[in-house]
């Protein structure tokens, strides 16, 4: 994927959505991976012509789980002028030694939310952006389908009460698979991801699923996001198992 698709995804989400206000201090959660850092370089440049002016903050919450090289991320952040906080956490050590949780995905999803939330309210941030893609809203919707018996998927855009933060997802129409192609095209700086669960979960499994799906019905993936546009959002709850920096 070039650039500028990117670029006219992301633009038209935001519009489409409302997700950008005038002054708006955005952190962008960062994880390392190739959709969070595909999400900091389209705002990064979008910034810079965008009708309504506004500020990022790059936020990665470290889990703790191994040593990390974030200077890849740094200098790549400092290269669009972005200030880039790195939190350091204990959440691995809770969630795999002393929990020992089973289904993990759930408890660290809400601690990092958590940690995520608190240090971007002390930098100024009114919003949060996080790196939801196509497929991801396509994902959510058939899990809570199979696991939860209802139709839903998180919605482009989400007031949290409890912090007067607002969740926005400025990359939720552009697929997984351009994501792949732009990281390689354009070098992003990518980490591995070093959770012990990392393909072993039920967001695996539904991928593959997706997958199959698409396979055997050509186009399926493109119905099952248009229902979701249609009638999947629900405004009111943010799960914390769909969080995704």
């Amino acid at each position: 994927m070039q650039l500028q698709r990117l670029y006219s995804l992301t633009r038209q989400a935001l519009q489409d959505y409302d997700m950008i206000s005038e002054g708006d201090r955005i952190a962008v959660g960062l994880s390392g991976g190739k959709d969070s850092l595909s999400l900091l370089y389209s705002l990064a440049g979008l910034r810079s012509f965008y009708p309504k002016k506004f500020e990022l903050e790059a936020i990665m919450v470290d889990l703790g789980l191994e040593e990390i090289d974030v200077s890849g991320i740094r200098t790549f952040c400092e290269r669009f002028s972005v200030p880039f906080l790195c939190i350091p956490t204990r959440i691995g050590k809770i969630v795999f030694d002393i929990r020992k949780e089973p289904n993990p995905c759930s408890l660290c999803a809400k601690l990092r939310k958590g940690a995520l939330n608190k240090a971007a309210l002390e930098h100024g941030c009114s919003k949060i952006a996080y790196a939801h893609n196509r497929d991801d809203m396509i994902g959510t919707m058939l899990m809570s389908l199979l696991y939860e018996g209802r139709f839903h998927s998180f919605g482009p855009k989400t007031y949290l009460e409890d912090t007067g933060l607002t969740v926005i997802r400025p990359i939720m129409y552009v697929p997984e698979a351009d994501l792949v192609g732009f990281a390689r095209r354009y070098d992003l700086p990518v980490l591995k991801n070093p959770c012990p669960a990392n393909g072993k979960t039920k967001r695996e499994y539904v991928k593959l699923l997706t997958k199959q799906l698409e396979k055997d019905n050509k186009g399926a993936r493109d119905r099952m996001f248009h229902a979701v546009l249609e009638k999947g959002f629900d405004v009111f709850t943010e799960p914390a198992e769909n969080h995704k920096s």
